[in-house]
């Protein structure tokens, strides 16, 4: 009689942790002068969790690379511009791969052959005027070549590539 109980429990609690992971992600994400709206996360190529929930890793992911655009485009942009991103597709670097059993998550591997990539539209907006625009996908296939700085800030190669991204091809534009 136990055994019964015992497997309809789980059934019941596995339920509810997909429920939690089901739970709608971030769809737009803004702060300072950058608001991005996240364009169907669901179908972007890998944005895969390895050992947290997905719509919080999501959630996490989003937050964490605008913040960092805020920080670096406070810095070009003037006091009435704006960043406004729509972002289609995010690729993280490395991959995800099976432990087969040794451990209870995948891991992500990063290696030279996972670049990061992030396709997106973009636009500065002065005045409730578009004064520059354009559409990107930014691919970094250098990221694990130069100085490697020991890091762990979350998301690091892409963050680095969104930033060079804003020095070269947004900043002489302004």
């Amino acid at each position: 009689m136990k055994v019964p109980f015992l497997l309809l429990a789980g059934v019941f609690s596995c339920s509810a942790v997909w429920a939690a992971d089901e739970a709608p992600t971030v769809a737009e994400t803004q702060e300072g002068v950058v608001k991005i709206v996240w364009q169907n996360p669901q179908a972007f190529r890998d944005i895969k969790s390895s050992g947290e929930i997905q719509s919080r890793y999501e959630t996490r992911l989003f937050e964490s690379l605008t913040a960092n655009l805020n920080k670096q485009a406070s810095k070009l942009l003037k006091p009435n511009q704006k960043l406004e991103m729509t972002v289609t597709d995010v690729d993280l670097a490395g991959d995800m791969r099976p432990t087969f059993g040794a451990t209870v998550n995948d891991l992500r591997v990063i290696k030279e052959v996972y670049p990061p990539r992030i396709t997106f539209n973009y636009q500065i907006v002065e005045n409730n005027q578009v004064i520059v625009a354009g559409d990107e996908k930014l691919t970094d296939m250098g990221f694990m070549s130069g100085v490697q700085s020991l890091n762990d800030k979350p998301f690091v190669y892409e963050n680095t590539m969104l930033t060079n991204w804003l020095k070269k091809t947004v900043a002489p534009k302004l």
